[in-house]
């Protein structure tokens, strides 16, 4: 996809930060857009703050973790705009605190809504797509926790490694079609993803953690303040997707981090010399099995 201009795009989480960030430059470039959010009030500021800039967009009240409301807003939206091309999964939660204070609410709500919620666009919009036969691309906005573990940040870490296995997976099976993925894993960012426990549903409150403590909060937003501005970010996606890349990764502070990670890794795995059943497994055609 070289040209986005005239697509509809879809994008979770467009009523504020990364989504809100996409919703202006993928407009600016031309497309078509739905943003979608839980939360009203983000969403009537997001219209009129992107109105000021020129790109008109179609709010989509959702709560992503409902697949039956998915697929009425993708009816709703393809209805008014046309279908949609562009996916962008970018809707997310988190809370962090150690693993062993961790309760299932917790687990169930992160859960949720950063992983099912992206496998519930997918489920929503893939058929679709594949079904026209048109040039499309998802986008899953996963994070540098799909390569970092970080104390404190277990669950979000799961949902986001288990992203980045969905999404190299999915553009796998999907090489042979006109859909292209691409995953977007962002490091620090100037959001208001620090307000996320507000979103919280009322069945899963039981927490382990600091919930909607004001203090926590202001802390976490001076953390992340500092961080890369949404709409600087989502120039990154576009040209991403114009080339069809699989990661974007436009954090340079993090190659030393994943070059440590990388090789730590290829100093435990086994070398070949050590193992007398290795050229037997190559032989048969063993998953993996590639003599270097």
């Amino acid at each position: 996809m070289t040209d986005v201009k005239g697509k509809v795009a879809f994008i979770t989480g467009g009523g504020s930060g990364v989504g809100l960030g996409q919703a202006e430059v993928f407009g600016k470039a031309g497309c078509k857009i739905a943003i979608a959010d839980i939360r009203k009030d983000h969403l009537e500021s997001a219209v009129a703050a992107l109105a000021e800039k020129g790109v008109e967009a179609m709010p989509v009240h959702l709560d992503i973790t409902d697949p039956d409301a998915y697929a009425r807003a993708g009816d709703e939206v393809e209805a008014q705009l046309g279908p949609v091309q562009l996916l962008f999964n970018t809707a997310g939660v988190s809370i962090f605190g150690p693993l062993q204070q961790a309760t299932l609410d917790d687990w169930k709500w992160q859960l949720d809504v950063n992983l099912m919620g992206v496998i519930n666009g997918v489920q929503t919009f893939l058929p679709r797509m594949l079904d026209r036969g048109d040039d499309c691309h998802i986008t899953n906005t996963a994070s540098m926790s799909a390569f970092v573990a970080l104390p404190g940040t277990g669950i979000y870490c799961t949902a986001k490694m288990a992203i980045r296995g969905y999404s190299e997976c999915l553009a796998m099976d999907l090489k042979d079609t006109q859909v292209r993925v691409s995953m977007l894993c962002p490091g620090a960012v100037d959001t208001n993803i620090h307000e996320a426990v507000l979103t919280r549903p009322a069945h899963l409150q039981k927490t382990g953690y600091y919930g909607a403590d004001p203090n926590v909060m202001a802390h976490l937003k001076k953390v992340i303040e500092v961080g890369m501005k949404p709409s600087r970010l989502a120039e990154y996606v576009l040209k991403g997707v114009e080339k069809n890349d699989l990661y974007i990764l436009p954090y340079p502070e993090f190659r030393q981090t994943l070059e440590d990670i990388h090789a730590r890794v290829m100093a435990a795995l086994a070398k070949p010399e050590d193992d007398p059943e290795y050229e037997k497994r190559i032989a048969h055609g063993v998953p993996g099995g590639k003599k270097k």
